[in-house]
């Protein structure tokens, strides 16, 4: 009896988001968008270790105070004061168009299925008026 090799499936899943990145990857994609400080002393650990620990808060939901480091290396408020400068100095907003784009111009941004945030759903259990402008609850009635 001959043995057929199984086709292995492709562990690349698109549909999930990343709860850690390796450091060859921060490096290719993600560290050129991020600012770095200007002022003071360096940070005590890398930026890529300072990333994943803000990517397992946010994948967690836990409190920032509740983070936990390896051996106790970096103090959890510096952790979020990098989340929060990148998040206001528009770092991600950058790194998103960024990444965004790199997949349009290599041919694999897939737009066949798109997820809203509701926002523009229309309420039901007779609800007259939306709470987003210019939505009109009759044509959605008659569809």
């Amino acid at each position: 009896m001959i043995k057929q090799k199984s086709k292995s499936k492709q562990n690349t899943c698109y549909n999930e988001l990343p709860t850690k990145v390796s450091r060859k990857e921060f490096n290719k994609h993600i560290s050129l968008y991020l600012s770095k400080g200007k002022r003071g002393p360096n940070p005590k650990i890398s930026y890529y270790k300072i990333f994943n620990y803000i990517l397992y808060v946010l994948h967690t939901g836990m409190q920032w105070d509740e983070l936990k480091t390896y051996r106790n290396e970096i103090h959890w408020s510096n952790i979020y004061r990098h989340h929060n400068r990148w998040s206001k100095d528009g770092s991600y907003e950058n790194l998103f168009l960024r990444s965004v784009k790199a997949l349009h111009d290599n041919g694999e941004l897939d737009l066949s299925i798109l997820h809203g945030d509701g926002s523009n759903t229309v309420a039901k259990k007779g609800v007259k008026i939306s709470d987003t402008q210019d939505t009109s609850i009759n044509a959605v009635k008659k569809s």
